[in-house]
């Protein structure tokens, strides 16, 4: 577990990290509270500058309720109306088959939730302009969440000394760190009930201050893999929260390392558990067949190949990371290929490749039609969609999402009862690994009568 290390820069190879830190003392390595049920762990964002941004700073706990003062008393009759409407910002089906993001606006009045929208808006894009979100942002539902507050803007901007009135209790120097911006999870918890479903949650400050949060375990009420805080007027805050989904979905640990900090100048423990470090090198992950083995040598996004580059998990050796600078390091840079494959196991954690549009309990006869929705992937290489009558692949009907009972040409003297089955295949070239590849696949099944 990592001790509380605020405001440690890392000194990245081949790119140009902002050297300064925060005049912070860290906390002793049992930083972990005794009553964590109080407490929340959160990552701490990197200091911006005018180089390449570290991507975030070690960890902090503080506790669930350590939101500023929020909104006491009653709202007037129009705030009441307004607070906690929901809207759907983006639809691609069902909930249930999709990834579900619950996007909450803090520091917004009554006469700024339009500008909440539009920041919301913004911010998503900014996601989707994000591989893998990219290709795969029709397995997303999006939904937003109107938090009416009676000041403007949040805590902490733009002096220490500033305190807002807000839904959230949104504030900077969370924890004396002044860009770490926290939220009263109980409140948020509040309004993210109110949406249909959430797999995810952002909250967006209505502020231009860069800052952020990564709360990265899973909601202890509602069940959701995270809270990510950004600031929505400035443009370094998204890739925080991008960056922050890398742990909650893609279970990824960070790439960074600490430089001259005691204690992490090299790592002696057993494996770590996620998929992004290693003891091992990259001639022992190919012997072992382990990790990311199956991307290594091969040419990754955010530049260079894939390898073991010494430093990650905070420590500057004993760790490895696959690539030199992706996102889990660097903000602004994308996800490695095997980040880039973790997210999409993420993903499919919560999403469906196919929705019947005929329910599945109902048995269908000869004038019935067979029906799914399947989401569009961008790209070149689409969904795999195959049909199967009792078993046995229609070869006839490939690729299409509707298939009239009558084309199976059923025999009437046969057996009378039958079962159609479609099955989508997501056969990306982003996934090597058989366990994640295993989870790409929906399928659907009629029972027949004719």
């Amino acid at each position: 577990m990592l001790p509380t290390l605020r405001g440690r820069c890392v000194a990245a190879t081949a790119v140009t990290v902002v050297a300064a830190a925060l005049a912070l003392a860290p906390a002793p390595a049992s930083a972990r509270p005794v009553d964590d049920t109080a407490r929340t762990r959160v990552e701490i964002p990197g200091l911006e500058g005018k180089g390449a941004v570290e991507a975030g700073s070690g960890y902090t706990w503080v506790p669930v309720t350590s939101g500023t003062a929020s909104r006491p008393g009653q709202l007037s009759p129009a705030e009441s109306r307004a607070d906690g409407d929901v809207s759907s910002l983006v639809d691609n089906g069902p909930t249930g088959d999709r990834l579900d993001v619950v996007i909450v606006g803090d520091g917004y009045t009554l006469e700024q939730l339009d500008r909440f929208h539009a920041d919301a808006e913004e911010k998503w894009a900014e996601f989707t302009a994000a591989e893998p979100y990219t290709r795969y942002r029709d397995l997303f539902n999006v939904w937003t969440v109107d938090a009416v507050s009676p000041d403007s803007g949040v805590s902490g901007d733009p002096g220490k000394d500033v305190v807002r009135n807000t839904a959230l209790g949104s504030y900077f120097w969370c924890d004396g760190v002044e860009r770490l911006l926290c939220v009263d999870e109980k409140k948020v918890d509040s309004y993210v009930a109110k949406a249909p479903e959430a797999d995810l949650v952002l909250v967006l400050a209505n502020s231009s201050k860069y800052g952020g949060a990564g709360y990265n375990t899973p909601s202890r009420t509602l069940g959701y893999e995270g809270i990510s805080t950004a600031s929505a007027g400035n443009d370094r805050s998204g890739q925080v929260a991008i960056h922050e989904t890398g742990h909650s979905l893609g279970k990824l640990a960070d790439e960074y390392f600490y430089a001259d900090y005691p204690g992490y100048e090299k790592y002696e423990g057993e494996e770590p558990g996620e998929s992004n470090i290693s003891t091992l090198t990259d001639d022992g992950m190919r012997t072992s067949r382990t990790k990311w083995y199956r991307w290594l040598g091969e040419t990754s996004p955010d530049g260079g190949l894939v390898g073991a580059y010494v430093g990650g998990g905070y420590y500057v050796t004993g760790l490895n990371r696959p690539t030199d600078a992706s996102i889990m390091r660097i903000l602004g840079k994308p996800f490695s290929l095997p980040g880039r494959e973790a997210m999409i196991g993420g993903f499919y954690r919560h999403a469906n490749l196919l929705t019947p549009l005929v329910p599945t309990d109902r048995t269908l006869r000869r004038r019935d039609i067979a029906r799914v929705d399947v989401p569009r992937l961008s790209g070149e290489r689409q969904l795999d969609i195959q049909w199967y009558l009792d078993g046995k692949r229609l070869a006839a009907h490939q690729g299409r999402t509707a298939v009239p009972v009558s084309a199976l040409h059923l025999d009437s003297h046969s057996v009378r009862r039958h079962h159609l089955t479609v099955v989508v295949t997501d056969r990306t070239d982003a996934v090597r690994d058989p366990a994640i590849a295993a989870t790409m696949q929906s399928t659907a099944t009629w029972a027949v009568h004719h």
